[in-house]
């Protein structure tokens, strides 16, 4: 691609915050500590988390930068970055999570595969740039198409970034057309993260999170909103790529390595409903007296946060957690027109705890799913999907701040 390039190495990294806990050091995988997590609803570019599955592309001219649409359409386009920026620009509040967040508390239970995140696989960004349902009209897709005239039913989405999975060649994943094409699924071309937050001025995203643009789709697990875009194809099938077929399914215990038969499951893409305690460790140690629990909700699918309960006694009793979004205003339903529906909602109460005991949080989400009480029932070989009851437990006597 005229503009951009994969380094064949590692030498090339951006800088990032020392404070992040590294998961891994090439690629680079890494997530901020969970206390980063509760006191802030939008998410710092510092303390987003990053995923990454190869070394990090450079753009070494955004002039010449270029993205391609292709596949079962008339007239195959080429869109210089100028071309995104001419769209109308649209600004969307939206979580991100890896599917394999609270993946090392399944891995307690039984050994799993993947990158060992604890509970700050997850970030909340205000994210700006082009809906694709925009760019697929400049293709003559219009909005709210299922199918192409030439049968293209999903949208494909073609990185820069090499990966190992895929023998070398480029990540990629896909969503329906259905999807692309629906603008209140609010799914971006986006070329900005945070700007309109911090300033008005254009803040473009960082190299790790997809510079110059990436896509951003709204209540699906992370591994479809893909960084760094070349190319965008009109398919008549899904995907059939590594982390679409080989990797993201959901598998009952049953199933572990012998026995796997991947054709059986399809490709995972909303996330369940899901809860953390950001305030305290699993293991933390405290003085007697009040104790405030903090932490965050959230729903795929644009389903919003009905409640978050709390226990101080292990899941024997249950009380009622304050929900908000932006600081200092009430939560606002997520089938008000004003919600920010793909944001999480952070939550906080005020305990109590004199002895030693174990805090649980779960949340219900619009659609009255519930979070599953043990993570053993929900175990699988790939660690995803971990939405258990967050469990912290809470030795009393000694203060550990």
């Amino acid at each position: 691609m005229p503009g951009i390039r994969g380094p064949s190495d590692y030498s090339l990294e951006p800088p990032r915050h020392p404070s992040l806990k590294i998961n891994s050091k090439q690629p680079f995988n890494a997530e901020p500590p969970r206390s980063a997590l509760a006191s802030s609803y939008v998410t710092p570019v510092d303390f987003f988390y990053k995923r990454n599955h190869g070394p990090i592309p450079v753009v070494d001219d955004i002039e010449r930068y270029s993205v391609s649409i292709t596949g079962l359409i008339d007239n195959p386009i080429e869109l210089l970055m100028k071309d995104i920026w001419k769209l109308p620009k649209y600004v969307v509040t939206a979580t991100l999570q890896c599917a394999g967040n609270r993946r090392t508390a399944m891995s307690n239970v039984r050994k799993v595969r993947g990158v060992g995140w604890d509970v700050s696989a997850i970030g909340n960004a205000v994210w700006g740039g082009a809906k694709l349902a925009d760019v697929l009209e400049l293709v003559g897709i219009s909005k709210l198409t299922r199918t192409t005239k030439s049968g293209g039913k999903h949208v494909e989405f073609v990185s820069i970034d090499k990966c190992k999975e895929e023998n070398g060649g480029p990540y990629k994943a896909s969503i329906p057309l259905s999807q692309s094409t629906n603008p209140e699924a609010d799914v971006l071309l986006a070329y900005e993260m945070n700007g309109e937050v911090t300033k008005p001025a254009f803040i473009p995203l960082n190299r790790d999170h997809g510079y110059p643009l990436r896509v951003v789709v709204p209540g699906v697990i992370g591994a479809r909103s893909v960084k760094w875009l070349e190319s965008i194809n009109i398919i008549a099938e899904e995907c059939q790529g590594f982390f679409m077929q080989k990797d993201y399914k959901m598998f009952p215990p049953s199933v572990d390595w012998d026995n796997i038969d991947w054709s059986t499951r399809r490709p995972q893409m909303d996330f369940p409903v899901q809860c953390a305690v950001c305030s305290l460790e699993d293991v933390t140690a405290i003085k007697p007296g009040k104790v405030k629990v903090s932490g965050y909700a959230a729903s795929g699918g644009g389903r919003g946060i009905e409640r978050i309960d709390v226990s101080v006694d292990g899941g024997k009793t249950w009380m009622e957690a304050s929900r908000h979004q932006k600081t200092g205003v009430p939560y606002i339903a997520a089938d008000d027109m004003s919600s920010d529906k793909w944001a999480w909602v952070l939550f906080e109460v005020t305990v109590d705890v004199r002895h030693p005991t174990e805090i649980v949080a779960k949340a219900v989400d619009s659609g009255a799913n519930v979070q599953p009480e043990n993570v053993r029932d929900i175990w699988n070989l790939r660690g995803i999907l971990n939405t258990s009851w967050h469990r912290v437990q809470v030795r009393v006597g000694h203060s550990n701040i």
